[in-house]
């Protein structure tokens, strides 16, 4: 058994006694109660709990960040496409970087890498708060140092996605990856709630400032851990990082459920997901709320989101994890519709919660089912395409939903997208059968070296 990877053999196989789906939703093997037992179980894990505590921190402040430049944005330029732009540029380099950061989790320490890139983020954070204090930033300061920040997270993600398995065992993982959740969507919601106060004070430079602190906790967990066993070296013959790479995107296409759970996300990523990163230009131009009313929006988004993810991690283990993904993608786009159809702010924010809730459901379904499904070797390679899509995508999407919004507007751009996630349903649906005997079974092995 690779040490580090809990109840998983070498081979990517449960090790005896460890608990799987059947293609029927039931759980073989040692079943775990639901509720807050789960919670239990996965803090129990001493690096687990470390690692949660100071992510929990600096996400806080990534959130406050986040939202502190998107109203920055709208206040610098009052444009859409510059929204789309800004979104894009956070968003959009982990679709060039994901290939090359995906192999680097599967070559080496993904504690260290993860180490690396927060320092060179809190570098970011720095320049961005000194920038706008002094008065000298402008738009193409802001969207180049977004830029930078963007190729940051797209180099931190797969190995952050990837390190979870080696912090908990399999039985456990499910609930670990709705407790990131939870703590990211808490972070949505808490972030705008700080940013609101912060920017009522007439400083946005002091929240670029605190996310900048809120780096140095999570660096601090991260010495706290130190190696994790088992993480590193986990191809056993390196070849030339783009043959490593094509060799995981083969194993995707060719995996009968995570190809197609791959293309599901990504199609709906680019259809709707991006929405929230053009919230701002709804509260000024729909709604006309100003930056709390924007906060509103943004936090109402994260309220679902948590609520979500506590649904999600307090459910008893028993499957159905792609049927979930199925139901909530139309639950998103009903939702959706709803929030373009109104001009009313106190009608959107319940639309507003019920597709945060969805998107947090499909999300920690989705990679609980990849996560188990891939083959270990192959991990870092396939969460790093993952990642690639659940960042990369809504960056699209905002981006071309921005440009749209100068000739049709902020509504019907977005209302569209919500309607092609209608026909992705029912396609999922049709194929909903055979998603889960690919997904809820045993890991597919890695192809032999």
């Amino acid at each position: 058994m690779r040490a580090g990877s809990g109840n998983i053999s070498e081979c990517g196989r449960p090790a005896p006694g460890a608990a799987f789906f059947t293609s029927g939703g039931a759980v073989v093997g040692t079943a775990r109660a639901s509720g807050f037992g789960n919670v239990v179980r996965a803090l129990s894990n001493r690096n687990y709990r470390i690692y949660t505590v100071g992510n929990a921190i600096s996400l806080v402040g990534t959130w406050l960040q986040r939202v502190a430049a998107s109203w920055l944005t709208w206040e610098l330029t009052h444009s859409g496409t510059w929204l789309g732009l800004v979104a894009f540029a956070d968003l959009f380099p982990v679709m060039v970087l994901s290939p090359v950061a995906g192999s680097l989790a599967d070559r080496y320490d993904r504690v260290a890498v993860i180490r690396v890139t927060q320092v060179i983020a809190m570098a970011q954070a720095i320049a961005l708060a000194v920038f706008t204090a002094t008065g000298i930033i402008d738009i193409w300061s802001l969207f180049l140092l977004t830029v930078t920040l963007g190729a940051v997270n797209a180099m931190n993600q797969p190995a952050r996605l990837a390190l979870i398995p080696s912090l908990v065992d399999r039985e456990t993982l499910p609930s670990a990856v709705a407790i990131n959740s939870i703590v990211f969507n808490n972070a949505r919601f808490a972030g705008p709630l700080v940013a609101a106060a912060v920017t009522a004070l007439g400083s946005i430079s002091l929240a670029f400032a605190l996310n900048a602190v809120t780096y140095v906790a999570f660096l601090v967990s991260l010495h706290r851990i130190g190696r994790v066993a088992g993480e590193g070296q986990v191809i056993a013959h390196r070849r030339r990082m783009l043959a490593e790479t094509l060799e995981g995107y083969l194993y995707v296409i060719r995996h009968p459920g995570i190809g197609p759970m791959m293309g599901l996300f990504a199609a709906s990523s680019l259809a709707a997901r991006g929405f929230i990163e053009l919230l701002s230009g709804f509260a000024g131009a729909v709604f006309h709320v100003g930056p709390q009313g924007f906060f509103g929006l943004v936090a109402s988004t994260g309220l679902g989101a948590m609520s979500g993810g506590l649904w999600m991690v307090l459910r008893r283990p028993v499957g159905h994890l792609t049927g979930l993904v199925v139901t909530h993608t139309l639950l998103i786009a009903v939702a959706l519709v709803g929030f373009t159809a109104t001009d009313i702010f106190w009608l959107a924010l319940p639309c507003l919660f019920v597709a945060g809730a969805g998107l947090v459901v499909t999300g920690i379904a989705a990679q609980t089912l990849v996560q188990t499904a891939v083959a270990p070797t192959m991990r870092g390679r396939v969460m790093g395409l993952y990642g690639m899509i659940f960042r990369g995508g809504p960056a699209m999407n905002a981006l071309a939903m921005g440009l749209l919004s100068s000739q049709f507007g902020l509504r019907l751009p977005l209302a569209a997208g919500a309607l092609i996630c209608v026909a992705l349903w029912a396609w999922a649906r049709w194929r909903q059968g055979a998603l889960t005997q690919a997904l809820e079974n045993e890991p597919m092995p890695a192809p032999a070296d």
